[in-house]
């Protein structure tokens, strides 16, 4: 009976053992031609979860985890590919890196839809149009032209060979999404292109969109078309919100995603939200209270926490972060403490920012209106180094006025990361004695800006 029984005990230690559920997959890549040291790991349901993975001689071998998505890409130089893993696979790909798009291969379990999804984008490809050609389409040619590429990617994807199930099921809601994501930005789109303000979309789009519902986890998860389908669902009813309570737009949208019943879907967009616009709110207390008791995921709560600890350090009247011996476009370097005994307007911008551009019409206009105040204007460029020609070019094509300097280190300057910039154009005011009149100043093109530098009585 004893041994009966101990062979009952090794066979459920066994069994145990066998139900151990592997939660990564190994990934192998071999790239010829290639002088790249470093090869980049996005996960593409969170983007900022990336892995820098070493090429030796043009080859890694790695693990990765596999959490929320199968779906990643690798960017290596100019040279971009997405691949799906799967909980327990081993993928290989090659590919030369001088072509590509030509000679990628995978193989391994689940290679048939990594090689899909690669052949899919170049599909795309050949269906895409100008967006400006696209939305200024009348109503009809437009749903039309959706309705055409529809059926094209469903056709490719039937035709596709090897493709699981499961994949098959989520891809073909994942094209629907793709299809109806288009049909709801088509109202603001056409409006704008054909400055037509008061457009409204037909029943015959309205009615296709008017019964989706955003809480389905496993596409939501799977479908980068329903993500923003379901974001923007959101953001409109944020919108009423915001006419109906008087609330600001950030306040307004996370009140609405605090109504959000699943949990997986509710702490993603809590989290995407918050982790920009923590930094851009002007009542930081109510935001952080409002996103703590909405959000369940510890891990996002930490981060946000941590931010929220790092802002209050900017509140209005401490201490400005400082910076040391930045680049002066007219000669010599600028540290933080050369500039104390005037109010200074910072604006943080680069080359490549188009909105930081075009706020420049407008700080020349409040510069020339306050030039001889006591107020110094200073640009903080965080281009990177390979582009300081650029910079400088700029400055003299642009005319700019005001102190231009170049940041040590452009996004990881460490005055960048004391100050948790994370978008640009971003505007800070600071008093004589180098503290924080405002971490987030109006921009030059709001007219509150000039209301401020009044009540400051500069």
């Amino acid at each position: 009976m004893k041994k009966l029984w101990f062979f009952f005990i090794a066979v459920a230690i066994v069994s145990c053992k066998q139900e151990v559920k592997v939660d990564y997959a190994i990934l192998l890549g071999k790239i010829e031609n290639t002088s790249s040291s470093k090869i980049t790991l996005y996960n593409t349901y969170d983007t900022s979860n990336k892995k820098e993975l070493t090429l030796e001689n043009g080859q890694f071998t790695d693990t990765v985890k596999i959490n929320n998505t199968s779906k990643f890409f690798l960017r290596q130089g100019n040279n971009s590919i997405t691949v799906f893993l799967a909980e327990g696979d081993k993928l290989n790909f090659t590919y030369d890196a001088n072509k590509a798009d030509s000679t990628l291969v995978f193989t391994g379990e689940n290679s048939a839809i990594s090689t899909y999804l690669i052949k899919k984008r170049n599909n795309n490809k050949e269906l895409e149009i100008d967006m400006k050609d696209l939305y200024s389409l009348k109503e009809a040619g437009f749903v039309s032209h959706l309705l055409e590429v529809k059926k094209n990617q469903n056709d490719f994807l039937y035709n596709a060979a090897g493709l699981s199930e499961n994949f098959m099921k989520n891809e073909t809601s994942n094209i629907n999404y793709e299809y109806l994501s288009s049909l709801s930005n088509y109202e603001n789109y056409h409006s704008y292109f054909s400055k037509n303000r008061d457009f409204k979309v037909s029943d015959k789009i309205s009615n296709q969109l008017k019964d989706l519902s955003f809480e389905n986890e496993e596409d939501f998860k799977f479908s980068r078309n329903y993500r923003s389908l379901t974001t923007n669902s959101y953001q409109k009813k944020a919108t009423t919100l915001v006419e109906s309570d008087s609330l600001t737009s950030d306040i307004a949208y996370l009140k609405t995603l605090a109504t959000v019943k699943n949990d997986e879907i509710k702490n993603k967009l809590l989290y995407d939200a918050a982790k920009y616009e923590v930094t851009y709110t002007a009542d930081l207390e109510t935001y952080y209270a409002l996103y703590s008791k909405a959000s369940t995921n510890k891990e996002n709560d930490a981060k946000i926490t941590e931010s929220y600890h790092k802002l209050k350090v900017l509140a209005k009247g401490n201490p400005s972060p400082k910076f040391t011996d930045y680049e002066n476009n007219a000669g010599g370097t600028i540290s933080f403490d050369d500039l104390k005994g005037k109010y200074v307007y910072m604006d943080i911008w680069a080359t490549w920012c188009g909105p930081c551009i075009a706020e420049i019409p407008f700080l020349k206009k409040v510069e020339k209106l306050y030039h001889t105040k006591n107020i110094e204007f200073l640009s903080i460029s965080i281009d990177d180094v390979k582009d300081h020609e650029k910079w400088q070019k700029m400055i003299i094509d642009k005319e700019l006025g005001g102190m231009q300097l170049l940041a040590d280190n452009n996004w990881e300057s460490q005055f960048i990361q004391d100050y948790l910039i994370k978008g640009i154009p971003r505007f800070i005011l600071l008093d004589p004695k180098g503290n924080i009149v405002s971490a987030n100043a109006p921009r030059p093109s709001d007219k509150k800006l000039t209301e401020l530098f009044d009540e400051l009585k500069i």
